[in-house]
């Protein structure tokens, strides 16, 4: 372990110590974790879903900072910096700090134990750098872990751990070479992360039959939106009910989209099924709400020409992008920087937002799993409606970007969206003065 000496030493070296990038199942990452005595010692919230996650995360995050607690938040996969995947008490772990929990991770993972009968064990990218996350969390003086869960649910590295308090959000198709090709068949996998005994909180309007089928099975205290508890609003403020608990007259939370009164509204129910364990009050949860904050997330950048940066990257999520863009009003035109995985379901995210956008800036992504700017305006292309939209390819989301700013007039509107190498390209390197020169213009 001498010659790794960085974060990035690390990373690049966990690239390389597993035959496959994605490799579904606990029993490996499962062994390390018990040689590490991997616990925590307080309770533990696990948020699964399709989309929404990030969203859950952060607002469970605020309120319950606004309420005192010393939180811990595991996310993935992170927008521009690894370490953004880790936040103790609001804060973004430092990447010094991350060093020694992967020498610790490495020598439990190549330690030979009579115990469980294994020798070295071989880990992904994904299953080591969790485990040194968890191990940063688990040793930290905290009095609430907010994890989120990555693919799936039921064979996620999240899933070692039993969680005091499990939520499902939006489920919808992704992934469906490893999950399944319908609802149903993922929904099962997000059901995985629930416990018998325990509340789940199913903020998902209409849930597959499978995720309520196996909290009966289960046992599992199933908190479902619509029947435990609601939400009903005007265009001022919002209230939530549930079971033994109401508020009324809160602020809309301060990340935008509509979606987002929704994520709350789990949020707020998961909060009242654990309020034994950490009261929060009607305070806390205002104030949280209103402070929250999570880049990439329907972020709209001040300033004119205006500018929205979304990591919207399957068809529900641009979806959701749609409607949220249909609701900012007019705008002369509509330029689109976009760049996605080649495994997603490219057709519906590009048909949903072509009759809103004026120009495409179409953008390749560093790594081998995404679509060229040449494959996504191949795609494009039977989809167009309008003689009068143009397009541009271009190598990174940065390059795309520019070339928008440069085209954009100040009343226009810019749209980034796709992967989180789209969105994180972007803000890598701060995002372009165009906001300062057109309104100085």
């Amino acid at each position: 372990m001498e010659h790794l000496k960085t974060l990035d030493d690390w990373l690049a070296y966990c690239e390389q110590i597993h035959p496959k990038g994605i490799d579904m199942g606990l029993e490996r990452v499962r062994k390390v974790a018990q040689r590490l005595s991997l616990a925590f010692k307080c309770p533990v919230i696990t948020v699964a879903g399709t989309n929404g996650k990030g969203s859950t995360c952060a607002m469970l995050e605020a309120i319950l900072l606004e309420a005192g607690y010393r939180t811990g938040v595991y996310t993935s996969p992170h927008l521009v910096h690894f370490e953004e995947r880790c936040r103790i008490r609001g804060d973004v772990v430092s990447a010094a700090s991350l060093l020694p929990f992967f020498e610790t991770v490495e020598r439990a993972r190549l330690q030979a134990d009579a115990a469980d009968g294994a020798g070295v064990i071989s880990l992904s990218y994904f299953e080591f750098t969790t485990l040194v996350f968890l191990k940063q969390l688990a040793d930290a003086p905290l009095d609430v872990a907010i994890l989120e869960v990555g693919l799936g649910g039921r064979l996620d590295a999240i899933n070692i751990l039993d969680a005091d308090c499990a939520i499902i959000t939006s489920i919808d198709l992704d992934h469906m070479e490893l999950l399944g090709n319908d609802r149903e068949s993922i929904g099962r996998e997000k059901a995985g992360i629930m416990r018998a005994g325990k509340p789940v909180v199913v903020s998902d309007p209409v849930p597959p039959q499978s995720v309520l089928q196996a909290a009966a099975d289960l046992g599992a205290d199933l908190w479902r939106f619509g029947h435990d508890f609601n939400f009903s609003g005007d265009k001022l403020q919002w209230g939530w009910a549930g079971r033994g608990r109401r508020y009324s007259g809160l602020a809309y939370p301060a990340l935008r989209g509509a979606n987002q009164l929704v994520n709350a509204a789990g949020v707020l129910a998961a909060l009242t099924a654990v309020r034994d364990l950490l009261p929060v009050t009607a305070q806390a949860v205002r104030v949280g709400l209103s402070m929250v904050e999570l880049p990439g997330r329907f972020q709209i950048v001040p300033g004119q020409p205006t500018l929205v940066l979304d990591v919207a990257h399957n068809p529900h999520s641009v979806a959701a992008l749609a409607e949220n863009l249909d609701a900012m009003g007019f705008y002369p035109c509509t330029h689109a920087v976009f760049g996605a995985m080649a495994d997603k379901d490219l057709a519906p995210m590009l048909s949903r937002l072509e009759p809103m956008v004026d120009k495409w800036y179409f953008t390749s992504l560093p790594t081998p799993r995404a679509a060229t700017s040449d494959d996504l305006a191949a795609r494009w292309q039977p989809l167009q409606k309008r003689a009068d939209v143009t397009t541009a390819n271009f190598g990174s989301p940065r390059e795309a970007l520019d070339a928008a700013v440069a085209a954009a007039k100040p009343a226009d509107r810019i749209v980034v969206f796709g992967s989180f190498y789209t969105v994180g390209g972007v803000l890598k390197d701060g995002l372009p003065r165009l906001t300062a020169q057109h309104m100085a213009g």
